[in-house]
C-alpha cells in the first residue's frame, strides 16, 4: 500500500466513537500512555507547561485542564510535578468517553488535586470552562481543520496564561516507524490501526502555522521535536 502524507487522511479512527467501552480500549489507552511517556511525549508537555509558568506568578493556584486526557497520565504526571516544586495545581481532565473518564478515574484514586469531566468540548458546558492553561496532547488531529480553527478559538479566549499542544508530525518515516513501535510494544488491534491512522491525521508545520495566522495569534511557537512531535505553545502574556 503506497502512504500519501501530502495532505491530513479524513480516515477516522476506532477511538473516535465516544461510546466505545471495554478491555480493549481500556488496554488501547494504557498502551498509548506508556508509548508517549517512552517516546518523550509526557515531557515535552511538561516542558511546554514550564516554559508557560517563567513569567507567571504561580503562588495561588494554577488551573490546568487536559483534554481528550485518555487514562489520566499526563495529569498524574503534572501532580507529581507541582507537588515536588511547591505548585499548587488544579488539574481538571477532560474526555467525551464516559468508560475512558471513569477508567482516569480509578487510576487517579489516590490524586487529590485532579477531577475528571465527560465533556463534548463543543458543548457550551465546555465553553463556560476557564482555565489558566489548557493542553492538547495527540487529541487535537482527531479533528478536521475547521474544528480545529473553533476548538484554538475556544482554548484562547478562556485560558489565561496559555496553550500547549504536543502533536503528531506526518511523515512517511514516522509511519513507518510507528510499524515498530507496534511489535516492540505488542499493540493490540485497536492500537495498531488508531496509531497509524493517527500519524496520518496528523500535521505539517506549515498547516499549524495556517491556523495560528487564522486566529490572529501573535505570541506562539512551533516546534518540531522527537519522536515526530510538533510541540505548539501558545502565550497570552
Amino acid at each position: 500500500m503506497t502512504i500519501h502524507t501530502q495532505y491530513r487522511t479524513q480516515e477516522t479512527e476506532i477511538m473516535d466513537d465516544f461510546s466505545l467501552q471495554g478491555e480493549e480500549l481500556q488496554s488501547a489507552l494504557d498502551q498509548i500512555a506508556r508509548i508517549n511517556q517512552f517516546l518523550g511525549g509526557n515531557k515535552l508537555t511538561l516542558e511546554g507547561v514550564q516554559k508557560l509558568l517563567q513569567n507567571t506568578d504561580y503562588s495561588g493556584t494554577i488551573v490546568i485542564a487536559d483534554i481528550g486526557c485518555g487514562n489520566g497520565d499526563m495529569l498524574r504526571m503534572l501532580d507529581r510535578y507541582g507537588q515536588k516544586n511547591n505548585i499548587n495545581f488544579k488539574l481538571i481532565g477532560i474526555d467525551a468517553n464516559a468508560f475512558t473518564i471513569n477508567h482516569a478515574r480509578a487510576l487517579s484514586n489516590n490524586f487529590k488535586n485532579i477531577e475528571y469531566r465527560c465533556i463534548d468540548i463543543f458543548s457550551e458546558e465546555f465553553t463556560a470552562i476557564h482555565y489558566d492553561i489548557v493542553l492538547c496532547t495527540l487529541t487535537l488531529h482527531h479533528f478536521n481543520d475547521e474544528a480545529i480553527i473553533d476548538i484554538i478559538t475556544i482554548f484562547n479566549k478562556n485560558a489565561t496564561i496559555g496553550i500547549v499542544i504536543n502533536d503528531l508530525h506526518r511523515s512517511k518515516l514516522a509511519y513507518g516507524l510507528f510499524k515498530v513501535i507496534c511489535f516492540v510494544f505488542n499493540l493490540n488491534h485497536m492500537g495498531r490501526k488508531d496509531g497509524l491512522v493517527s500519524i496520518l491525521r496528523g500535521f505539517k508545520k506549515r498547516e499549524l502555522e495556517a491556523f495560528s495566522k487564522k486566529i490572529n495569534l501573535s505570541n506562539y511557537t512551533i516546534n518540531w521535536k522527537w519522536a515526530f512531535r510538533y510541540q505548539w505553545i501558545i502565550a497570552k502574556k
